[in-house]
């Protein structure tokens, strides 16, 4: 199950940099939150969970990270714009319970 873990998030990541970043959200905050820092850091979380443990500081960050996720998609007006952010989040969120599993 581990593994079958790391191979979606390995898909999740690829699929993840196919996609277009959505038009007019560079510079854009939404809910105090930088949208092109969201993804960036979602990314470089993911990544470091398929590298291998995460350390205590970028454990915390990622959990910070999924929370805020909480707040700023509700508050997405745009189609294409939310689409792309639910699948950052769940890069995230698939990261921590990759992060998870590491401590069973």
């Amino acid at each position: 199950m581990f593994e079958e873990k790391l191979d979606a998030l390995s898909q999740m990541m690829a699929e993840h940099m196919a996609m277009l970043f959505p038009p007019g959200f560079r510079g854009l905050e939404i809910v105090d939150h930088d949208m092109v820092m969201l993804g960036a850091d979602a990314y470089g979380y993911a990544s470091g969970a398929l590298k291998g443990p995460l350390d205590q500081q970028r454990r915390a960050g990622l959990l910070r990270l999924t929370a805020v996720f909480e707040k700023v998609l509700p508050a997405i007006g745009d189609e294409y714009a939310t689409k792309y952010y639910m699948h950052v989040r769940d890069m995230a969120v698939l990261a921590a319970e990759i992060e998870t599993l590491r401590d069973e």
